[in-house]
C-alpha cells in the first residue's frame, strides 16, 4: 500500500497527525500547520485514503482508514505520536486506539463522537438516502458542498470560511465521499471509551449541531482522565472558523502533556 500524501511543517519528537473529516482533506489545516510546527512540533496533515492525493483502497472502511494511518505513523517514526482528529478524523484516531494499543501517545478529539447515529440501523440509512440523494440527481460535490458547508458552520460565519470549507469539499472524489460516509455510519466504539489509556483532549464548537458539545462532553467524562473545552463562536469545523483558539487549545495540551 502506498503512503497516503502529507503537508509537514516542523520538527521534533513530537508528531501531530491532522486528520480531516468526511468532507475534508489535508488543505483544511492551513489555519493550523504553523502555529503547530512553531510550538516545537512535527504538524503532518494527511489526505485519508482515496482523498486529495493519497490513492483510493480497494476497501474502505473504518479497518482500513486505521491501517493506513497506523502505516504513515511507522514512516513517520516520531517518538511521540499525538493523534488530532476532526469528525471522521476523529472516528479514525479512536478506531486506531482500539486496534493498535500502545501505538499513538497522545489524542485531541475535535468535534467527533464515539458512535454515529441511532441504535438499530434505520436512522444510518435513512442519513445516507438523504446524503446519497442530490448526489444520485447528479448535483456532484460541487453542487452539494456550499450549503453542506454553511450548515456546518456557526451562524454568521463570514463567506470566506464558507467558500474556502467548500472549495475543500467539493474537490473530494464522489466515490470516496459516499464511501467515507458509509463508513462513518457504521462507526461504534462506545464501549471502548474507558479503555482509552493516553492523555486525551475533546474539543467542542459552541455552536456545532452535528456533534453537539453536550456529546462530547459525555464522551470526555466517559474517557479516563480526558479533558473537554467548549471554543466559543466555533460550529463543526473549529479549525477553520476559531483557528486561534482551537491553535491555542492544542499547542497548550501538547505542551503540557508530551514537551
Amino acid at each position: 500500500m502506498s503512503l497516503p500524501a502529507t503537508i509537514v511543517r516542523g520538527s521534533g519528537d513530537v508528531a501531530v497527525f491532522l486528520l480531516h473529516g468526511v468532507g475534508g482533506g489535508k488543505e483544511a489545516w492551513q489555519d493550523n500547520l504553523e502555529a503547530i510546527a512553531a510550538a516545537g512540533c512535527r504538524a503532518v496533515a494527511w489526505d485519508a485514503p482515496g482523498y486529495g492525493a493519497s490513492a483510493p483502497l480497494a476497501r474502505l472502511d473504518n479497518a482500513a482508514f486505521a491501517h493506513a494511518l497506523v502505516t504513515l505513523l511507522d514512516d513517520v517514526g516520531a517518538p511521540v505520536s499525538v493523534l488530532c482528529g476532526h469528525s471522521m478524523g476523529g472516528m479514525i484516531a479512536q478506531e486506531v486506539v482500539a486496534r493498535y494499543p500502545g501505538r499513538v501517545q497522545g489524542l485531541i478529539l475535535s468535534a467527533t463522537s464515539p458512535a454515529f447515529g441511532k441504535p438499530g440501523g434505520d436512522w444510518q440509512r435513512e442519513f445516507l438516502a438523504s446524503r446519497f440523494a442530490p448526489l444520485d440527481a447528479g448535483i456532484g460535490m460541487a453542487g452539494l458542498a456550499p450549503n453542506l458547508a454553511r450548515g456546518m458552520l456557526a451562524p454568521g460565519m463570514s463567506e470566506a470560511v464558507v467558500a474556502h470549507a467548500a472549495g475543500i469539499m467539493a474537490r473530494v472524489p464522489e466515490s470516496t465521499y459516499r464511501a467515507a460516509l458509509a463508513a462513518i455510519v457504521s462507526f461504534n466504539r462506545l464501549a471502548e471509551l474507558p479503555a482509552i489509556d493516553v492523555p486525551t483532549l475533546c474539543l467542542a464548537g459552541e455552536h456545532d449541531a452535528v456533534a453537539p458539545a453536550k456529546v462530547m462532553r459525555r464522551m470526555a467524562q466517559t474517557i479516563p482522565g480526558a479533558e473537554f473545552r467548549i471554543l466559543a463562536g466555533a460550529g463543526h469545523i473549529a479549525n477553520m472558523e476559531t483557528p486561534a483558539a482551537f491553535n491555542a487549545a492544542v499547542v497548550e495540551f501538547v505542551q503540557r502533556r508530551f514537551m
